[in-house]
């Protein structure tokens, strides 16, 4: 039976391809606080998948879309702070994959993501199956596990949810005409920033419709589910768990 993805933080696996890279975050990266932002998390996220897959050789390095993924943030990470980020393949569908990713940082920073990635054809831009060459580098990571694409979150929001208008820019589009999935936790980190959560906590989000920056949007807010809808239809589902206060810490 195939497994919900990108809902769990498996470990590193024993053997199999593992690649890493490293990074220093930039004053661009973060919010007022000095912390790094979640739509910066989702572009790190995918520049280490793209470098492995260059890495690697694989004859489709750029043809992946993200449908789903889940940000741990234990600690983050702050301004001028060096990180490494280890990725690998943690599981595996016909034409989908499953990447975790680890990030520290040399001053404590720890951040946890896993996605769930689509590959397609470039031509076509339709899914493309995965074939030997994928399964030769990543197989073993993945260790048969096998993954679903099916998705977690409501896809739809409450009829009396709060709800305000909101705008994509063109600077967030992709190769593909679309809003890149980076730009999409922006909407999630805006959220943050209004009710001054503190930003140690989990978010997901899931991309359900292309987005294109043409299209009137309107972001709507029920407690910790964010949604962005345009015509009538969803294009991205999210939700942000605050991790619970550690009681030690408490006075």
């Amino acid at each position: 039976m195939s497994e919900r993805p990108a809902a769990e933080m498996l470990p590193l696996p024993a053997s199999g391809r593992r690649f890493t890279a490293a990074r220093t975050v930039r004053l661009g990266d973060v919010d007022p606080a000095g912390e790094l932002r979640l739509d910066a998390i989702a572009r790190y996220l995918q520049d280490v998948a793209s470098d492995d897959a260059v890495d690697a050789a694989l004859e489709n390095t750029l043809g992946w879309l993200v449908r789903r993924t889940m940000i741990v943030v234990d600690r983050p990470a702050t301004a001028g702070e060096q990180i490494r980020l280890t990725t690998f393949c943690t599981g595996a569908g016909r034409v989908w994959a499953e990447r975790r990713t680890d990030i520290r940082g040399e001053h404590g920073g720890h951040i946890e993501a896993v996605s769930l990635w689509v590959q397609i054809d470039l031509d076509s831009g339709r899914p493309a199956r995965l074939g030997p060459e994928f399964h030769a580098h990543y197989g073993e990571s993945a260790g048969g596990r096998t993954v679903s694409s099916k998705l977690s979150l409501p896809a739809r929001p409450p009829d009396d949810a709060a709800c305000q208008s909101w705008e994509y820019r063109r600077a967030d589009l992709d190769p593909f005409g679309h809003v890149n999935n980076a730009a999409h936790w922006a909407v999630v980190e805006e959220v943050l920033q209004q009710d001054g959560a503190p930003r140690i906590g989990t978010g997901e989000l899931e991309y359900l419709v292309p987005a294109d920056a043409d299209d009137p949007s309107d972001l709507v807010v029920d407690g910790s589910s964010i949604w962005v809808l345009a015509h009538g239809r969803t294009l991205t589902a999210a939700r942000w768990t605050p991790s619970p206060a550690d009681p030690e810490v408490i006075e």
